[in-house]
């Protein structure tokens, strides 16, 4: 047999076991593995970061959701309100609106936004700080600056029976620093902040 036959099927039936062996390691025991190591060093994050509330999972501590009044588009004034979100908080929809700072439309966005959230939250409007009326690159940030969080707070005491300051030690309690010390701005969660709002409303 020609020689260069012989030395191609042998290339080829090399190639053939690497391709096998390297889609049993990567394709099948790198997986199991790294799904392994997660479930048993990581086992909450692995599996959504889901908080649970009497033994029922009410979200996730990673993924922004609506605090509407049920059934309408309107915020409820009991609970404290997340980034605005133009997916509707759809985790499968993420992502940005994509339009830029110059563009009028998101200009005149902002700008009715600002104006709804210093009104619901009867402060003025040099006070809503940007990520009142911006969305994250995601849409479903699930954490608000303590600034947002702030302005919030007389009318969530108001709307709970609650004097101020039991709230503001809420917001206080809830507020993470920054990742490491240096990394990211300091932040609350709002699914967190609610939950213990709830429990301290007794509703």
């Amino acid at each position: 047999m020609n020689n260069s036959v012989v030395n191609t099927a042998r290339l080829a039936w090399a190639a053939l076991r690497m391709l096998l062996v390297l889609t049993v390691v990567t394709g099948v025991l790198y997986p199991l593995a790294v799904t392994g190591i997660g479930q048993l060093a990581f086992h909450d994050q692995a599996n959504g970061s889901m908080v649970k509330v009497d033994g029922q999972e009410v979200g996730s501590q990673l993924i922004g959701q609506s605090w509407n009044i049920e059934g309408t588009d309107k915020p409820d004034p009991k609970w404290f309100q997340g980034r605005p979100s133009h997916s509707g908080y759809d985790p499968l929809a993420t992502g940005s609106s994509q339009l830029g700072a110059s563009d009028p439309r998101l200009v005149k966005a902002v700008k009715e936004a600002k104006e709804q959230v210093a009104a619901f939250n009867g402060v003025p409007e040099s006070e809503v700080p940007k990520d009142a009326v911006t969305g994250s690159a995601s849409a479903i940030d699930p954490d608000i600056s303590p600034a947002y969080a702030q302005i919030q707070v007389k009318r969530v005491a108001a709307a709970n029976g609650l004097s101020t300051e039991a709230v503001e030690k809420l917001v206080e309690d809830h507020t993470q620093g920054r990742t490491a010390g240096f990394l990211g701005e300091s932040r609350v969660n709002v699914l967190e902040l609610n939950i213990a709002l709830k429990e301290l409303a007794g509703n």
